[in-house]
């Protein structure tokens, strides 16, 4: 008797010990595989696509092979009219070659002797007015109204612990001190570059001549601005600062329609009720294409940004088209995300789903870099969360499985770098969708043509492919869809 009471008690003892050790393993966690995740990488990231950029062939040519991924996985078209492609029109302003910029009758080759930050269509002739260093200029008592005003651009107070503190740096000068030119009335503006804006100049010649892209509806389909920036090498400091310089435009813009395209695939779920509900996976198709040469090349793989998210979610994909949850699980690739989160903007204004039935959005941005186990998800801290709900879901998933160190500074609404507001996810978290974003955060490849299929940490790619696929079974599975949080309202 007495050691049948042993036996029973041991029993009660080891039965949570041995049910845990008979605890099937997470279904469809196997089909994400190391090797998958590095063949479909080097042939995404590879330089047959050249680069992907948004609005070009390259970026058609990788989304018709990211759809016949899904094709192959089992993945059902969720499209247009039956297709897996959702294609949209970006509308692009560019200055037009016939423009004209000179300097006391003398003409600069435009990118080569002058850059243009601002586009405006404007035809200038006058005097140029020499406020000195832009430290110096007493922006209150200044008068510029109708006035072309030219400056010296200085580092001091700019914050260059960013991300490319080239091209944005030429940004950040105007904010901090064009912008209350323009306030003042000025008529155009010219920056004489500094050590930093020289260093900087063939990097933000290639953002600059590419102009601005939008779609319709949004703030840039049309060039609004009246006030053309420009830049200015150092040397036409010593011409403009001692005698009265003359300068004269004919900037003209030009408007013209590319295609663009969603690569939208879905695995039905099971249950008769939750199967019209939707989990939404997101990454975005397109990286930078060809460019200046950076250490020898000039192809912009965007490898880490964003291949490293979309092979990814091909492997979420074999997951779940072999083991289908409850809820239906949608795998959005938006385009043109590069050119203004265009693709998700669109998607989330268009959905080929009922976009209230939408239940989480799972955004993946550069998820293959930096150590192995530091990450972090942006949209975890107020006021970016916009879902406690799939925050502890997201968290429980990282305690279950990668068990990731979380950095969430990059969260913070006073990071320099704003990132929350630079990913896919934003338009759902605007329209109050439980959203979040997946990233191992920036590295000094970023943007480059170093970041290439070679240089991804394929275990650290897998650990996060492993982080998304858990938290989306969870969604995918639960019987209550996350709720958002009350009163969510982001900063800006």
């Amino acid at each position: 008797m007495q050691m049948d009471k042993l036996l029973l008690a041991c029993f009660f003892l080891l039965s949570p010990i041995l049910l845990c050790a008979q605890k099937k393993p997470l279904p469809g966690l196997d089909l994400i595989r190391t090797e998958d995740l590095k063949k479909d990488l080097f042939e995404f990231a590879g330089s047959k696509f050249n680069g992907r950029s948004a609005g070009t062939l390259d970026e058609l040519k990788a989304a018709v092979w990211l759809a016949e991924k899904y094709r192959k996985i089992g993945l059902k078209p969720a499209g247009d009219d039956g297709t897996y492609f959702q294609y949209f029109t970006l509308w692009r302003n560019q200055i037009a070659n016939s423009s004209y910029i000179r300097l006391n009758n003398s003409p600069l080759e435009l990118w080569k002797d002058v850059a243009v930050s601002q586009m405006a269509n404007v035809q200038l002739n006058g005097e140029i007015v020499y406020l000195g260093n832009a430290l110096s200029i007493d922006t209150n008592s200044v008068d510029v109204k109708g006035k072309i005003v030219a400056l010296e651009a200085d580092p001091k107070g700019i914050n260059l612990d960013v991300s490319l503190p080239t091209w944005r740096y030429n940004r950040y000068i105007f904010l901090k001190y064009g912008m209350p030119l323009v306030r003042k009335g000025a008529s155009a503006i010219l920056f004489i570059a500094d050590e930093t804006a020289e260093r900087a100049w063939n990097d933000a010649v290639e953002n600059f001549k590419r102009g601005s892209y939008d779609i319709d509806g949004g703030p840039n389909v049309n060039v609004n601005t009246t006030v053309p920036v420009l830049w200015l090498h150092s040397t036409a400091k010593k011409e403009i600062e001692n005698k009265s310089t003359t300068f004269s435009t004919n900037i003209v813009v030009n408007k013209y329609p590319y295609p663009s395209v969603n690569v939208v695939g879905v695995v039905d779920g099971t249950d008769a009720i939750l199967k019209s509900e939707y989990l939404l996976y997101s990454g975005h198709t397109d990286a930078h294409g060809i460019r200046n040469k950076i250490k020898g090349d000039s192809i912009y793989y965007g490898a880490d940004d964003n291949g490293s998210v979309n092979v990814a979610m091909l492997a979420n994909a074999r997951a779940f088209a072999k083991n289908p949850a409850k809820r239906s699980v949608l795998f959005v690739i938006h385009g043109a995300e590069e050119r203004g989160l265009l693709g998700s903007r669109y998607y989330s204004t268009h959905a080929t789903v009922p976009i209230a039935k939408v239940v989480a959005v799972l955004n993946g941005d550069m998820i293959g870099r930096n150590h192995i186990d530091s990450a972090a998800i942006l949209g975890s801290v107020p006021p970016h969360r916009n879902s406690l709900d799939l925050v502890t879901m997201a968290l429980s998933a990282n305690a279950e499985g990668p068990k990731f160190k979380l950095d969430n500074t990059w969260d913070q609404p006073a990071h320099i770098e704003g990132w929350y507001f630079r990913s896919d996810h934003l338009p759902y978290a605007r329209l109050g969708i439980p959203s979040l974003m997946y990233t191992t955060l920036l590295h000094p490849d970023y943007h480059t043509p170093q970041d290439n299929a070679q240089n991804i940490n394929y275990l650290k790619l897998k650990k996060m492919a492993d982080w998304m696929y858990r938290t989306g079974w969870k969604v995918a599975n639960t019987d209550k869809r996350p709720s958002t949080d009350k009163d969510f309202k982001l900063e800006r």
